[in-house]
């Protein structure tokens, strides 16, 4: 077997994050059985339906007691129970990881759930997803060519790390490793503040009396931007809570920057706003649309 291999996964969240990663792993050859865990029974049975599970459980414990390697994809506030439920049933080389979008709110719940397993903790997140959900939604090629970043802790085991890294390979990801803080600030910039925008936006108009107008002739321009305020509510309310010292930090800098924004709207200074508008298109250009965007 590859350091990729894995015997037997448990995936505990079978959603569009975790079937995923089941789907890759199978597609790639490098798993021998997948044990589900959730809440959903008929989530579930349809991933077994669908060949991305081959048996499930409700009891977290129960599908991590034989697993070799057990991912966690659950919302964060689901997080802790799980860990909580787990850590009894942690056997000996089992390597635990996550898919959660805040790392430190991951980390210190590990740690106060299961102290003694801390050496085969790799906490981790694929920067992958759509605003679907369940595991109709999964798809092997998911991960292919996007980003993974895993924050170890100082306590994670070099041999766990490498196989965490390994099964990402498999699915055909980008690999990175960065620091848990570091983290938690360039996703709360990149990632949740573009959330609470959509979010924000479309419920602001919702609320406006002539919404009916606004939503009907909403463009395409519209629709992409806002797009990602169909995700799931739990999942963002969680992240919103985890994350929310970093998230406050840079949508404080936003609104300041919204209020220049307005201000130069209001008073006519075309000058600044196509000054603006140049710097904002020339780091897209570069950065996200430019190599390696």
């Amino acid at each position: 077997m590859s350091e990729a291999s894995i015997g037997t996964l448990a995936v505990i969240g079978v959603g569009l994050i975790g079937g995923s990663l089941a789907r890759a792993l199978r597609a790639a050859g490098q798993v021998g059985r997948v044990i589900g865990c959730g809440r959903g029974r008929a989530n579930l049975e349809r991933a077994v339906e669908l060949g991305v599970i081959d048996a499930w459980t409700h009891d977290p414990a129960e599908a991590t007691r034989e697993a070799d390697m057990v991912f966690v994809a659950v919302p964060l506030g689901a997080v802790r129970p799980v860990f909580d439920a787990i850590c009894s049933a942690i056997k000996p080389g089992t390597v635990v990881t996550d898919g959660g979008s805040a790392k430190a709110s991951v980390v210190a719940d590990f740690t106060a759930a299961c102290p003694d397993h801390l050496a085969r903790f790799v906490p981790g997140h694929p920067i992958a997803g759509t605003e679907q959900g369940g595991v109709e939604a999964s798809f092997a090629e998911l991960y292919r060519g996007r980003r993974v970043i895993l924050t170890p802790t100082a306590a994670s085991d070099p041999l766990a790390l490498a196989r965490v890294r390994a099964m990402w390979v498999a699915c055909g990801a980008e690999v990175i490793e960065m620091d848990i803080v570091r983290h938690d600030e360039v996703l709360a910039a990149t990632s949740h503040l573009p959330h609470m925008l959509a979010f924000g936006l479309v419920d602001a108009l919702a609320r406006m009396d002539e919404h009916d107008d606004i939503f009907r002739f909403a463009a395409g321009g519209f629709r992409d931007f806002t797009r990602i305020a169909s995700s799931n509510p739990v999942m963002w309310r969680d992240i919103c809570i985890a994350n929310r010292e970093a998230l406050s930090r840079v949508m404080g800098d936003f609104v300041c920057e919204m209020e220049a924004l307005a201000t130069s709207i209001d008073v006519g200074d075309g000058e600044r706003l196509l000054e603006l508008f140049d710097r904002a298109k020339a780091a897209r250009d570069a950065y996200v649309d430019g190599p390696g965007g």
